[in-house]
């Protein structure tokens, strides 16, 4: 009985909340309360920093929640919509497609079904202890990046101005710096006074939800001031010539794409067709590679011309009974509303006066749709997707660990995968991005007193609410206000202090630190390539080391015991033999290295009739190690040097007797211990010794 539920708790192992007491219902229930009221607005800035309707954020705090507390391995850790992971998914998809696009939503589905995948098969396999191959250096210096980015990717949301999506982030962010001087105010004024209110909020009164707090206090003010301004207006209303030029040419650019992306779908309809009859039309590849050439052409001159026309600003000015548009004058106050292009779409121009905010939420639960699967597309996902499930990973196990420690819960790493490898999956058939475990949300969990995963589902039940009754509540939420509450979160993760730890402690991880956070963010927006330049040079650095490992002469030091003769400025220990210590296997990778070891040894101490290799660091031995210690053995006796051997390990002592060296190097020269080697060797000599 026993065994079977044991197999029952590995298949379903949310069976161990039960039974469930009425105390921990309790503590449950005012848990998931109280993250949820985290959640919903966390939610919704992580899917704005994704690149998608606030919406999405939603969708993936609903289902991913629950099956991902259901079936993972910690009680504590809460799924979900998290900052890092929302800026890779918008730097993966966005060389594919334009921002807030329907095919932009479609292929962000798609990534968390990979990331899924690649989840679930690392959990089923076992292959959690894939997460060692990223060191901590390069995680802290990755964090630290990563972290700078994700706050100043928002810098345009906070001071309300357009940013190129280019391939590089920090040129872009440049383009935003250039536009300070058209920065709206009351914009920057919101964000502004959600960071501050925020920081007081936590420092003074930790217990209250901050974030949803500065949330309904900044949606009310939105409604009562009348934030947002926007006018649709026909070009003739706009009197700036050189304005409504560039208005009518982003308009056209815009029409060029829908035509082009129009002209993609039906063409790749037809290469799907054939592609079924194993046939194939070279003519119709060729302009299936034209097109999508003629298709990054245009984003990224849309994306120009879009910060372009921003430094338009215009005033309203009644005339004959219609409003019309036109440059600021000389006495125009600085203060006063400047209407900027919002969009264009059939014919018409949206002006902008006032600031960005949510809009309009869609009520109700998120439908089942089937993610695009479209294997050239995921060939080009497969890389990000991989970086993205050993980061969220990551993150999930080093939040888990940390709360486990304090509850002394036992955790299953590969459990954990299989639980995040299901939410993804899931959630992606559910309108869900890629999602992952949170530690804001998880930590108020454990403050708050959550016994079981239970809490987590309370969590989602209450986004269940939000989205059935409350959206109509959130239109008028400031777009900054979100991008402050993301900001608070993320600039806290920033610890350059453990970057110079790690630098005191080792020269070569404090250079994988820096350079990985230096390589993160010179290839943003594609962070991802920064964690595998960390990984090739923790990689490089490693079989440096092992390549060149640490090979002393000793001398004997005052209080007998051996050291360094170099580095402690020691006298040799004898003048008819000389000790080395060897401190790394002995194999293929360092074997020559050995060899010139031994070599300049010999060649310092000319008079020597023996060497002995201190032994002990000598974990291991393979077939290039044991042909070099063969053939120097040899070389040594025509030189009419012995070489000796001490505290070899048991593996490596039986691997020289299976090779029969034990025979050529001689039994009498390998020894159990220095000592015993060092007694041996000075009565061997002293009786040698002439007269």
């Amino acid at each position: 009985m026993a065994a079977r539920f044991v197999m029952l708790t590995r298949l379903f192992p949310f069976l161990r909340w039960f039974p469930l007491r009425a105390d921990a219902v309790r503590s449950d229930l005012i848990a998931g309360i109280t993250v949820s009221m985290v959640l919903v607005p966390q939610a919704m800035a992580y899917a704005a920093l994704a690149g998608l309707p606030v919406v999405y954020g939603l969708y993936a705090s609903f289902l991913p929640v629950m099956i991902a507390s259901m079936w993972g391995a910690s009680r504590f850790l809460h799924t979900g919509p998290v900052a890092l992971l929302s800026l890779m998914s918008a730097a993966a998809v966005e060389p594919l497609a334009v921002r807030g696009s329907e095919e932009f939503v479609a292929l962000s589905m798609t990534l968390a079904l990979v990331v899924g995948i690649m989840r679930l098969g690392l959990g089923a396999f076992r292959m959690g202890v894939l997460i060692n191959l990223a060191s901590h250096p390069v995680i802290n210096g990755f964090t630290n990046a990563a972290a700078l980015i994700i706050g100043l990717s928002l810098l345009n949301t906070f001071i309300n101005v357009p940013m190129p999506r280019s391939d590089m982030f920090l040129r872009d962010l440049s383009q935003v710096a250039l536009q300070l001087p058209m920065a709206h105010w009351q914009t920057i004024a919101f964000g502004i006074g959600t960071l501050v209110l925020l920081s007081l909020l936590k420092r003074h009164l930790p217990r209250l939800p901050g974030v949803l707090i500065v949330v309904i206090i900044g949606t009310v003010l939105s409604a009562t001031l009348g934030f947002e301004k926007t006018a649709t207006v026909a070009p003739a209303q706009i009197e700036d010539g050189p304005a409504r030029t560039a208005f009518a040419d982003y308009a056209r650019l815009e029409a060029e794409l829908a035509r082009t992306k129009q002209a993609q779908h039906t063409l790749n309809q037809q290469l799907r067709t054939l592609a079924k009859r194993d046939a194939h039309d070279f003519t119709l590849e060729a302009e299936a590679l034209r097109l999508t050439g003629e298709e990054q052409s245009l984003k990224q001159q849309l994306y120009g011309l879009r910060v372009a026309i921003h430094r338009f600003a215009l005033v309203p000015v009644e005339v004959n009974g219609t409003t019309v548009y036109r440059a600021p004058g000389p006495d125009t106050g600085w203060l006063a509303d400047k209407w900027r292009f919002a969009s264009a779409k059939d014919g018409r121009i949206k002006l902008s006066g006032g600031g960005q905010v949510v809009g309009a939420i869609p009520a109700g639960l998120p439908g089942f749709m089937l993610p695009g699967i479209d294997f050239g597309v995921i060939s080009g996902l497969l890389g990000t997707a991989f970086v993205m499930a050993l980061i969220g990973f990551m993150e999930a196990t080093s939040i888990s660990r940390a709360l486990a420690a304090q509850s002394r819960e036992k955790l299953d790493p590969n459990q954990e995968l299989i639980g995040q490898g299901l939410a993804n999956i899931v959630g992606s058939f559910f309108q869900s991005y890629t999602v992952s475990g949170s530690f804001s949300r998880s930590a108020v969990a454990a403050k708050s007193g959550a016994r079981t995963g239970f809490y987590a589902i309370i969590s989602a039940i209450g986004v269940i609410v939000t989205m059935l009754y409350l959206t109509e509540y959130f239109y008028h939420l400031p777009q900054s206000v979100l991008a402050a509450i993301v900001m608070s979160a993320v600039f806290g993760l920033i610890d350059f202090k453990s970057l110079r730890h790690t630098w005191r402690v080792n020269k070569g991880d404090g250079i994988v630190g820096l350079a990985t956070l230096l390589a993160t963010l010179w290839m943003a927006p594609q962070i991802a390539n920064g964690v595998l330049v960390g990984v090739v040079l923790t990689v490089l650095i490693f079989l440096y080391g092992v390549m060149q490992p640490r090979s002393e002469i000793l001398g004997r030091a005052a209080d007998g015991s051996l050291a360094g003769a170099i580095s402690h400025d020691l006298p040799p220990i004898s003048d008819d033999y000389v000790v080395l210590r060897f401190d790394a296997s002995l194999v293929f990778i360092n074997s020559a290295f050995f060899e010139q070891a031994v070599m300049k040894a010999i060649s310092q101490f000319p008079d020597a009739k023996t060497l002995l290799v201190i032994g002990n660091g000598i974990n291991s031995i393979d077939a290039t190690g044991e042909e070099k210690l063969r053939a120097l053995t040899g070389d040594l006796k025509k030189a009419g040097i012995t070489l000796a051997l001490s505290g070899l390990k048991k593996p490596v002592r039986e691997a020289l007797d299976r090779a029969g060296l034990d025979g050529v190097i001689g039994r009498e020269n390998l020894f159990p211990n220095k000592e015993i080697a060092l007694t041996a060797l000075d009565a061997r000599h002293a009786a040698a010794a002439p007269a």
